[in-house]
């Protein structure tokens, strides 16, 4: 078994060839390597690129993490020595992991906790050094995220009610963001407390950072990605988050006209509809209408429309929404989308995703697609990616349901050269290939099935 040794043991050894031999960090640190690699000590635990002070020896994280504890308390310290040393902090935590674990190990995360409860507790907070703190802490928290606790929490919430303070406001949530990712306990414990009532204020008008922080919360907080529990709360989460801010989020989009805004605004929306109330809840609240505009206005934006189709197949689980959906004339818009978009194999996926919603199990919402011209399109598109498993898989999908109830469609369909197509994507495709022989059964083409298993009797049955 491999010999192993303590970070603390291996800069003891640095700082001691600095200091005792007047070695450069960089001298000392190979210096130490090959000492330990000498005595057959396995070095792979160990952080080798910590930056040390040449004066000191010592690590520079180390000593900045003890230097803003001495900080904790003093009424009348130097405040540009703290935020320099709050500086050096963030640098070093940007640097990797490793880094971040080991100023967490050194009680940084207590101390910047412990420095915003005592500047927010006085009369006149310092607002730069409650920036400066909170870069920090964004830097620490960031990829690990059981830093987060209830103290923590705590400030988060003072935080959040100082809401004329924008840049506090913006690095106060993506704080939240980084404790939600990967931790389902972080999620739950947020959601138990009134962060929720004092966000919602936040979505307003002409507001496009602090509405793109807001909602990425909002989506951070119903993420199901922590392997550690066996069940987790995202479709409650959803639901209560949905039934605070879904409607205030509708009706944001026709106030923004940056695509990167209305695209995370439509994310958000279709990420909360999880439940038929609320996708009836966005129908009448005019959501249908504001999206189509959207889409309209922003043909040629990749990820909006991506989103604004992955909404729609969202509501669309909805029956009644469904039919509102096609009935306010969404099929010619996907058709243009196809049209502009058909060499970009992720719209393509997601256009014919979401055809395939609205056409399934409804001749008419077929017929509707069918008279645009759309299939056509669907052809094209199938023929400019035979590669993308995706594509082919969904267009199977979409032709199947536009055709299963409407088979007078089947000889247009075929004149197109789809059957060549489709035939051609089984082969290439293997592991799609019952979905490609449904459409081609649908279409009444020539499809061998065959039985995947057949049994055989002891006993001889009797006629």
């Amino acid at each position: 078994m491999a010999k192993v040794i303590s970070q603390d043991t291996f800069d003891d050894v640095v700082q001691e060839n600095v200091v005792e031999f007047s070695m450069t960090p960089t001298e000392a640190k190979e210096e130490t390597i090959k000492q330990f690699e000498a005595q057959g000590i396995n070095l792979a635990n160990i952080i080798k690129d910590l930056s040390i002070n040449p004066q000191t020896g010592k690590p520079v994280i180390n000593e900045t993490v003890d230097k803003i504890k001495e900080h904790i308390g003093q009424k009348t310290g130097d405040s540009a020595q703290l935020l320099e040393q709050l500086d050096t902090l963030e640098a070093e935590c940007q640097k990797s992991l490793a880094h971040r674990v080991l100023a967490g190990k050194n009680g940084a995360h207590d101390a910047l906790i412990t420095l915003l409860e005592e500047t927010l507790a006085s009369d006149s907070p310092n607002e730069t050094l409650v920036k400066k703190c909170l870069e920090a802490v964004n830097s620490l928290t960031n990829k690990q995220p059981d830093l987060f606790d209830a103290e923590a929490m705590a400030v988060v919430l003072k935080l959040l009610a100082l809401k004329e303070r924008e840049e506090i406001t913006l690095l106060t949530l993506q704080w939240l963001q980084k404790a939600c990712i990967m931790h389902e306990m972080n999620r739950q414990n947020i959601m138990n407390t009134p962060a929720l009532k004092l966000m919602k204020p936040l979505l307003a008008k002409s507001k496009e950072r602090l509405v793109r922080e807001l909602t990425a919360v909002f989506r951070f907080l119903v993420l199901d990605d922590d392997i550690r529990v066996e069940f987790g709360c995202a479709h409650e989460h959803a639901r209560q988050i949905a039934g605070e801010v879904l409607l205030p989020l509708v009706e944001l989009l026709p106030a923004y006209e940056d695509p990167s805004v209305l695209a995370d605004l439509l994310l958000t929306i279709g990420t909360l509809a999880v439940r038929q109330e609320l996708c009836t809840a966005i129908d009448e609240a005019g959501g249908l209408k504001a999206v189509f505009e959207i889409m309209s206005k922003n043909l040629d934006e990749v990820r909006l429309n991506r989103e604004a189709l992955k909404l729609l197949r969202a509501l669309a689980g909805h029956d009644s929404v469904k039919a509102h959906i096609v009935q306010q004339g969404v099929a010619p818009i996907i058709k243009q989308l196809l049209e502009t978009h058909q060499t970009n194999e992720n719209i393509v996926a997601a256009a014919l995703a979401c055809v395939t919603t609205l056409t399934l199990r409804v001749q008419e919402h077929s017929a509707a697609f069918f008279e645009t011209g759309i299939a056509e399109v669907i052809v094209e598109a199938l023929r400019a990616h035979p590669k993308h498993k995706i594509v082919q898989r969904n267009g199977a999908w979409a032709i199947r349901n536009m055709v299963s109830r409407s088979r007078n469609q089947c000889e247009t369909w075929i004149s197109f050269g789809v059957e060549d197509l489709l035939n051609a994507a089984m082969k290439e495709h293997p592991s799609v290939e019952q979905d490609i022989k449904a459409a081609l059964r649908d279409l009444g083409c020539n499809v061998h099935l065959r039985e995947e298993w057949t049994g055989k009797a002891e006993k001889k049955i009797a006629a």
